[in-house]
């Protein structure tokens, strides 16, 4: 089934920042476009605003002046729900409560087209349960945006049990005709992005809660050494914890309190004390004017050892070795399990035990562990944590051999897993999770959350990168370590691993 035709008019319900985006979006494709909101007022300023918001990229040279004066007439504020009777597709935006949502679409299913498609932009609510009421619920599709909808290009296509694929095949090529990237999924909590997310969030916490370093340090290790746009505080301030916490546990009541979404204590007493975010002007950051700067810890290095030592393959780590020779260390190599040993002290990639007990398994003495990066070529920073077995020189010895890399060191308390290896584990668990349980594909998995929350890779893709084994070992010491749930490893992740597939063949 082919895109609606932008002969078609579309109508949007709710004029705040979503539905004028969506509105925008929808007029720039071409369509003639009814904008609505039940407040007096709201949908004229949010056509005005609209308006506005082109008029500047005209200033810009990025849309022609005549471009704009089509838009002009093809866009209008609707004063009424009835007025809305003509539209091919209505969009709604407005507050997430199942009731009101329920009994607009069983307004609109008595006012517009028998084969006019309805589309709700929840971002929580269960498809299934917002369609149930109408008397044809399957022509009801979620198509959810994400903010700001006209830069933003991921749209969800969420099917609801009784969605008809059809609907969902055209709402589909309609979001692709409209210039976004469009992901199939099943209606179940959070879709694909709140819910393959909720790591990036919970493992900061959860390393928070262990003391394993400051906030400023994570988010710069997750940033600087991950790769992504803000690290995970950073990013909580921004969307507002008030926000972010509803959101948890709306998914973890609707997993059932499955412990991989629990919520956590250090962000329930930041909502309390009313510490929102940027929005309250403090949250895990002071953002007062003259606060202090939000400084990562960076180890001072000792010496960098002449000679290093490399035992059997170092996998998604291979890069250091060019870094190390090109700093002047010389490099050997030989057998082994993936080790770097200089001076007496051997460094290794974390996986997934701490440091302390590595250490004392595999007999390594003075051990010092080092964190997954994005791209070991360049990354600028790595986490460390050293064995409890270890001299104190140790982690200062890996500091200085790093830092003949060019890469700074930041240490962190002997945590399982560190930070950027335990969190992409988990985030590659929880999309393995959702294509194991049907939401989506493994492509739609990894495109979602690229295109929905910009990661710098998809957490599948990434999976694939630093090995499927590997990464189930990450996951299956994390779960030994902590004696938890949380942990499990996706049935698929394993059956993969046993197969020698991967997510992206």
């Amino acid at each position: 089934m082919g895109a609606l035709p932008t002969s078609a008019t579309v109508a949007v319900i709710g004029a705040g920042t979503m539905g004028a985006g969506i509105a925008q979006v929808a007029a720039q494709a071409g369509h003639p476009v009814l904008l609505y909101d039940a407040a007096a007022g709201a949908a004229e300023r949010g056509v005005q605003g609209i308006l506005r918001t082109l008029g500047k990229l005209v200033d810009k040279g990025r849309l022609g002046a005549d471009a704009l004066a089509d838009i002009r007439g093809r866009l209008r504020a609707a004063a009424t729900l009835e007025e809305l009777a003509p539209a091919g597709l209505v969009i709604e935006a407005i507050v997430e409560n199942l009731d009101v949502k329920r009994e607009l679409f069983a307004r609109l299913e008595a006012l517009v087209a028998a084969d006019a498609i309805l589309a709700t932009n929840t971002s929580s609510i269960s498809v299934t349960a917002i369609a149930a009421k109408l008397g044809r619920p399957g022509r009801l599709a979620g198509m959810h945006f994400f903010n700001p909808a006209p830069l933003m290009k991921l749209v969800e296509v969420v099917s609801g049990l009784a969605t008809s694929a059809e609907v969902a095949a055209r709402v589909h090529a309609t979001c692709e005709a409209w210039g976004k990237a469009p992901v199939h999924a099943k209606s179940t909590p959070g879709f694909i992005v709140n819910r393959v997310a909720r790591p990036y969030y919970a493992e900061g916490l959860r390393l928070l809660g262990e003391g394993a370093a400051d906030v400023a340090t994570l988010d710069a290790l997750l940033r600087e050494a991950g790769g992504f746009r803000m690290g995970p505080f950073e990013l909580m301030d921004l969307i507002g914890h008030d926000v972010n916490f509803a959101v948890t546990s709306s998914v973890f009541a609707a997993y059932f309190n499955d412990p991989r979404f629990t919520p956590s204590l250090i962000q329930q007493e930041l909502v309390a004390a009313g510490y929102l975010g940027r929005k309250s002007g403090r949250g895990f950051y002071d953002y007062a004017e003259g606060a202090p700067a939000h400084t990562p810890a960076t180890l001072a290095p000792g010496p960098a050892p002449q000679a290093v030592h490399i035992a059997g393959p170092l996998g998604v780590a291979e890069p250091l070795i060019e870094r190390l020779r090109a700093g002047g260390v010389v490099v050997t190599h030989g057998e082994g399990s993936g080790l770097i040993v200089a001076d007496g002290v051997t460094l290794a990639l974390t996986d997934g035990r701490s440091a302390t007990e590595r250490a004392w398994a595999d007999d390594l003495g003075e051990l010092v562990l080092f964190d997954l990066a994005l791209d070991f070529a360049s990354t600028p920073r790595l986490a460390l944590a050293a064995a409890e077995q270890a001299a104190p020189g140790a982690i200062l010895l890996a500091a200085g051999l790093l830092r003949a890399a060019g890469i700074a060191t930041s240490r962190l308390t002997d945590v399982p897993g560190l930070a950027v290896m335990r969190t992409v584990a988990m985030l590659a668990n929880e999309g393995a999770d959702a294509v194991n349980q049907g939401v989506c594909s493994a492509a739609a998995v990894d495109v979602a959350m690229q295109g929905g929350v910009n990661y710098p890779r998809g957490p599948l893709a990434w999976a694939d990168a630093i090995g499927l084994p590997e990464v189930l070992t990450v996951l299956d010491n994390l779960a030994a370590s902590y004696g938890e749930d949380r942990y499990r490893a996706s049935p698929l992740l394993r059956r993969h691993v046993y197969a020698k597939r991967r997510f992206h063949d």
